[in-house]
């Protein structure tokens, strides 16, 4: 029996890491050489932070976030009116099957990790760290 990959909460298959990853590459390498013209992205500098490919390998979901988070949705707005050069583009270099459905989101995976850091640098979470090796000092 072939396992299931479409149970909710499961990890993705190396197959669709490894789609994801080439597919990430072949988006940054067009923004990076401004394949796309469009007056919005040619202003920005665009991250693409990660994809995220379903099971089937048919719908490529594409996290970007633009240097300094500035004008998040004139860029997906931009990025959504070149989408059909894109996937063509996109399938003509990985050379797959199927050329994926794209789609963008804006990647808040930054926002998560710079509170986290606020989290872990407050006074509060400090002290608690510090409290527990007072206490074994005390007892030797």
């Amino acid at each position: 029996m072939s396992r299931s990959h479409h149970s909710p909460g499961s990890t993705p298959s190396q197959r669709m890491l490894r789609v994801g990853e080439l597919v990430r590459h072949a988006m940054a390498r067009m923004l990076s050489r401004g394949e796309i013209s469009d007056p919005v992205l040619e202003k920005h500098v665009v991250t693409v932070a990660r994809v995220k490919m379903s099971p089937d390998l048919k719908l490529a979901t594409i996290f970007v976030m633009p240097l300094g988070g500035k004008d998040e949705t004139e860029v997906i707005a931009a990025l959504d009116r070149h989408k059909k050069f894109l996937r063509g583009e996109i399938a003509h270099e990985l050379n797959l099957k199927f050329a994926p459905d794209i789609r963008f989101r804006i990647d808040d995976s930054f926002d998560t990790v710079s509170r986290i850091d606020a989290i872990l640098n407050s006074e509060r979470v400090k002290r608690d760290l510090e409290a527990p090796d007072d206490d074994a000092q005390d007892n030797v």
